[in-house]
C-alpha cells in the first residue's frame, strides 16, 4: 500500500526536510504545506501558534488521511508536538535541534545552536541541552531574519551577503582558545542557504542540517520503501497565494511539480 506522508512547515523551509524524506520514501504520496499565512512562525505567541498548528492541522488530517505527517519546523515542533500526539492517533514526526550529534561529533566542544529567536528561547531547547550538551559550551543564537531571507532566495530575491553575515556572526565564538567547530541549523529554513553559510563563515565549522535523520525516522516508522515511484508532491499554501515564476523554478527543483489553488 502507498502510504501518505504529510509534511508542515510555516514556509519553504520544509523543503530541505521533504527533499530527504522523498529519497528516503520515493514510493510515497506526498502532500506539503507552507502555512505561509502565519508566517513567519517565530515572531507569533506561543498560544497563538499552538492553537493555529492545531486547528490546521485538524483541517489537514481530516482531508488527506496521512500515514504520517512531519512537522518540519523547528519553532512548531518545540511547542506542539505533545499537544498533535495526544490529540490525533497518526504517528508524528518532529525537526528538534541537533543538540546530541552535534555535541558528540564537536572536537573544539564549542557548539553553536543557531535558529529562531523563539527556538532558542524554549524551555524544550535548554532541556536537549541539559540531558545532552555533554560538557560542551552551548552558544544560543537567534536569527530573528535569516528565515526571511532564505524565503526571500528562493523567491529570486536578491541577499546580500552582508544580511547574512549580520545574522551569523554571533554564532562564531573563541573562548580560551577554542573555536565553534560545530553549528547545529535549528531551523528547517537554514539549509536552503547552506553555501552562502559556509561561503561567509567567519572561520570552517560542520554545519548540522537535521533533515537526514528525521528521513531516517520516518522509514522507522512506515518501513523500508516499496517498489516504484509514488504521484508528484501536491503543495498547498494556507494563504491560497499563487507563487511567482522564480518560486515555481525552485520548487521543481525539489520535485515539486502540483501547487494546489486553495489555501487552507
Amino acid at each position: 500500500m502507498t502510504p501518505t506522508i504529510l509534511v508542515f512547515d510555516s514556509g519553504l523551509g520544509g523543503l530541505t526536510v521533504h527533499r530527504e524524506v522523498t529519497k528516503a520514501r520515493p514510493d510515497a504520496r506526498y502532500v506539503y504545506v507552507a502555512d505561509d499565512a502565519f508566517f513567519p512562525y517565530g515572531r507569533q505567541r506561543e498560544t497563538d501558534l499552538l492553537t493555529r498548528v492545531v486547528a490546521v492541522m485538524d483541517e489537514l488530517i481530516a482531508e488527506h488521511r496521512p500515514d504520517l505527517a512531519v512537522i518540519a519546523c523547528n519553532t512548531a515542533s518545540t511547542l506542539v508536538l505533545s499537544a498533535l500526539r495526544a490529540r490525533f492517533k497518526l504517528p508524528f514526526v518532529g525537526t528538534v535541534p541537533a543538540i546530541k550529534p552535534a555535541c558528540a561529533a564537536s572536537r573544539s566542544r564549542q557548539v553553536t545552536v543557531l535558529g529562531t529567536e523563539a527556538t532558542v528561547q524554549r524551555e524544550y531547547t535548554r532541556a536537549l541541552i541539559r540531558d545532552f550538551a555533554d560538557g560542551c559550551a552551548i552558544n544560543l543564537v537567534g536569527a530573528p531574519r535569516l528565515p526571511e531571507l532564505a524565503e526571500a532566495v528562493l523567491h529570486g530575491e536578491a541577499v546580500a551577503d552582508a544580511d547574512i553575515v549580520r545574522e551569523i556572526a554571533p554564532c562564531f565564538v573563541e573562548r580560551n582558545g577554542a573555536r565553534t567547530d560545530t553549528v547545529v541549523l535549528a531551523c528547517t529554513h537554514y539549509p536552503l542557504l547552506l553555501d552562502r553559510l559556509e561561503r561567509l563563515s567567519l572561520w570552517p565549522v560542520t554545519f548540522m542540517d537535521p533533515a537526514p535523520a528525521i528521513a531516517r525516522r520516518v522509514v522507522e516508522l512506515l518501513g523500508p520503501p516499496g517498489r516504484g515511484a509514488g504521484p508528484a508532491t501536491r503543495f498547498i499554501f494556507t494563504s491560497g497565494r499563487p507563487p511567482s515564476p522564480a518560486l515555481k523554478g525552485a520548487l521543481a527543483g525539489f520535485g515539486i511539480a502540483e501547487l494546489a489553488a486553495a489555501g487552507v
